[in-house]
């Protein structure tokens, strides 16, 4: 055995994996800063995971097989991993920025199969923007407190929630 035999993982590409795990530790990177459930290893797994499930799919595409069906399960896999972030404390949904964290980590995946390294790396940054940008946002502008999110605010600093001792995340 050659030592091209060895590095090769056809039929994936080594510059697509590094730019999966670059875009998943990008945005992992941001939710660990935060304390969010989904941080550097779960999302590096989730891009890494779907651009394999999906570059595999492509690659055995013949007129019996369809690689959308393949995308179609990974995306319903994902939609799994999401519902398991998200609870329900005091009729307070948290956890649904993560579930949407991952669910996009899953769609930069796929967009590295079977788009283009370069327009997944895009999406991340985007991605980054959002999730910091309406943080900051939030921060600076009450009217953007309001609603479920006042209550969830009030919820997280309740005199109730810190005298049991359970720690609750900004998710």
């Amino acid at each position: 055995m050659d030592w091209e035999q060895l590095i090769t993982i056809a039929p994936f590409k080594w510059e697509s994996v590094g730019v999966v795990l670059l875009c998943g530790i990008v945005i992992g990177f941001e939710r660990q800063l935060r304390g969010k459930p989904v941080g550097i290893r779960t999302a590096s797994l989730i891009a890494l995971g779907t651009y394999i499930f999906t570059a595999a799919a492509v690659a055995v595409n013949t007129e019996e097989s369809d690689p959308s069906r393949i995308i179609g399960q990974v995306v319903t896999g994902v939609g799994f991993l999401g519902a398991g972030v998200m609870l329900s404390k005091d009729g307070v949904v948290i956890g649904v920025t993560s579930a949407a964290t991952i669910w996009v980590l899953a769609a930069i995946g796929v967009v590295v199969a079977v788009a283009s390294p370069w327009t997944a790396i895009k999406l991340a940054l985007l991605v980054i923007g959002i999730l910091y940008g309406v943080e900051l946002l939030e921060t600076y502008s009450a009217a953007l407190t309001r609603g479920v999110h006042s209550r969830y605010r009030n919820w997280r600093g309740s005199p109730q929630n810190e005298e049991s001792g359970t720690q609750s995340s900004d998710e």
